[in-house]
């Protein structure tokens, strides 16, 4: 594609690693480029061959099911049985493989892994007769189709509960009653917090990967943030000394954490009975004048659409997916008095407790949902089906 010299013939769609999910396919970004006529052999899948990716998701495999021929990258590899009804027992096979970890076996690579096609040349596949595999195929696609029934219900439900508090909070902060101000979030902070935070670096030496220890003060970055809470089974550590030469980027208990780089949005309120906790670059803390603001108040008004249309409003305008700290103190928050503020909190706190509860729940179904499937598999391939 990129050989200039190579790249003739008329343009055709064609399927690219990103296009092959697990049992389907992706077919709302299908790019094109250029095939010859007599690269068409090589590069055409017809209805029943199995395309298997080499890299990106080693050995993600579909099957193409369409009347229309379609052209694929030579990323994929494609899988023509002899006895096409084959397909997908291999189909299922490697979807076994694949959840109980045996199929990175066969990939090579010591970083980004491939499933070459010598690999999978060499790729051992059982086979009982036709009629046994078609048997089992039909109880795992009859199976399936349930388990994806349930899990389309279970997604649906998990969504349905985070916009059910989602709309709770744009009621709230809707809401303009007596003494609600407009306010400069810069405003609300304790003095020195723009002083306090990163411009480049921590105020000394970004810490390297090999003075991380095991023990010692807690540093955090954007993927110990889950929305809601704070992970820190995902902290690394600095020691003493190390952490004492970083001048910026420091927060402490009580601070209203915000992830402002790469994945932008989630907002968290660090507990801690550390006394100082070191952010990497992908967070901000904000440090509540609690005169005016306070800090479980913050937190949930950041997590509202009333606020989320401010920070989306600056990534437009960058062609990077973050929100710089000289952005962030132009933000603007509507704030009641401090003790509906209060008020505010102790109900949304109650609605935010009862949406985790109910995220629990949906999320144990389908932790469920995934065990029951390679429990399937596992009896299919251990001749217990």
């Amino acid at each position: 594609m990129l050989d200039k010299a190579k790249n003739k013939g008329e343009p055709q769609p064609y399927l690219r690693n990103l296009n092959v999910r697990w049992f389907d396919f992706d077919l709302s970004d299908v790019l094109e480029m250029r095939f010859l006529p007599e690269e068409a052999d090589r590069y055409t899948a017809v209805k029943g061959d199995v395309l298997v990716c080499e890299g990106g998701y080693p050995g993600r495999a579909a099957i193409w099911d369409q009347d229309e021929p379609i052209y694929f990258q030579k990323a994929l590899h494609r899988v023509r049985f002899y006895e096409p009804e084959r397909n997908k027992w291999f189909l299922y096979y490697l979807h076994f493989c694949d959840l109980e970890g045996t199929l990175s076996h066969h990939f090579n690579g010591a970083g980004i892994q491939h499933f070459t096609g010598e690999a999978l040349a060499r790729f051992e596949l059982p086979c009982p007769p036709i009629p046994e595999q078609q048997r089992i195929v039909a109880i795992l696609d009859e199976a399936f189709d349930g388990i994806a029934t349930a899990r389309a219900n279970a997604e649906r439900n998990l969504r349905n509960a985070r916009a059910l508090f989602e709309s709770h909070l744009q009621a709230v902060f809707s809401q303009r009653g007596e003494g609600w101000e407009r306010v400069a979030l810069e405003t609300l902070l304790k003095r020195g917090w723009i002083e306090g935070h990163l411009d480049g670096n921590h105020g000394g030496d970004y810490p390297r990967k090999e003075e991380f220890i095991s023990e010692g003060v807690p540093y955090i970055s954007a993927n110990c943030l889950d929305d809601d809470r704070i992970d820190m089974s995902r902290a690394k550590y600095l020691s003493p000394y190390r952490a004492g030469m970083l001048r910026k980027g420091i927060a402490r208990d009580r601070d209203v954490l915000f992830a402002h780089n790469a994945t932008v949005g989630p907002v968290a309120i660090l507990r801690t009975d550390e006394a100082k906790v070191i952010l990497g670059t992908s967070l901000t803390y904000y440090r509540c004048n609690l005169k005016h603001i306070l800090p479980e108040y913050l937190a949930h008004y950041m997590r509202s659409f009333c606020f989320r249309v401010q920070y989306e409003q600056v990534m437009k305008q960058s062609t990077r997916n973050q929100v710089p700290i000289t952005k962030q103190r132009e933000f603007f928050h509507v704030i009641p008095p401090i003790d509906v503020q209060e008020n505010i909190v102790v109900v949304l706190d109650r609605l935010f407790e009862k949406g985790r509860e109910l995220e629990s729940i949906y999320q144990r179904k389908l932790a469920a949902l995934d065990e029951l499937k390679q429990s399937l598999l596992h009896q299919a391939f251990s001749g217990q089906l």
